[in-house]
């Protein structure tokens, strides 16, 4: 079973910045192919042991927050782990954890928050970018900007409607129509 060094290796390392947003079949795959036996575990609780200091706790944070939505991307499962990983996030942050990572690292201990569908959650997410990345996050203040918008707006997000079930209100498909997630950046940008 992989230990927290090799999950910060290989998306801090292999994946990398250029990685991160990229998606695609071939990452999901490997990710899927890589660590999704050490996704179940975490998801059962069996490595609630890692949120215990500043580099288990990213490895954690990465594991359930960032590794689901590639492996299971447009499937509810993506979002299963969400709140596991909230917790460690606000366990991490609490503790001073983020401060030990370097940015652009930093941004995953905030971006569970980016990804809640509560407006606390929210207003968390766009605070700590503001606060605690000043060096190289102003791309992340805007994406966590935009996020928080939509679920002030529509209290979800409506990108997330298919993969869980739900189904869309007419406001929702016309912003979906309108270019969806990328439009509302693209206003908040100008």
């Amino acid at each position: 079973m992989s230990d927290p060094e090799e999950v910060l290796d290989y998306w801090l390392g292999d994946v990398g910045p250029e990685g991160w947003y990229a998606g695609g079949v071939l990452l999901d795959t490997e990710i899927r192919d890589r660590f999704a036996d050490l996704w179940s575990a975490a998801a059962r609780g069996g490595l609630d042991h890692w949120i215990d200091g500043a580099g288990p706790a990213l490895a954690y944070i990465v594991l359930t927050d960032q590794f689901p939505r590639n492996m299971w991307r447009g499937q509810a499962a993506a979002f299963d782990t969400d709140t596991l990983a909230r917790a460690a996030a606000a366990r991490a942050i609490e503790a001073g954890w983020d401060l030990q990572a370097p940015e652009p690292d930093r941004q995953f201990f905030y971006l569970p928050f980016e990804h809640s569908e509560h407006l606390p959650d929210q207003d968390r997410s766009v605070a700590l970018f503001a606060e605690r990345m000043p060096e190289t996050g102003a791309e992340n203040l805007l994406h966590a900007r935009a996020h928080r918008d939509i679920i002030a707006r529509f209290g979800r997000f409506p990108f997330r409607n298919a993969a869980l079930g739900r189904t869309d209100t007419p406001e929702e498909a016309a912003l979906l129509a309108a270019g969806g997630y990328g439009a509302v950046v693209e206003a908040l940008r100008v």
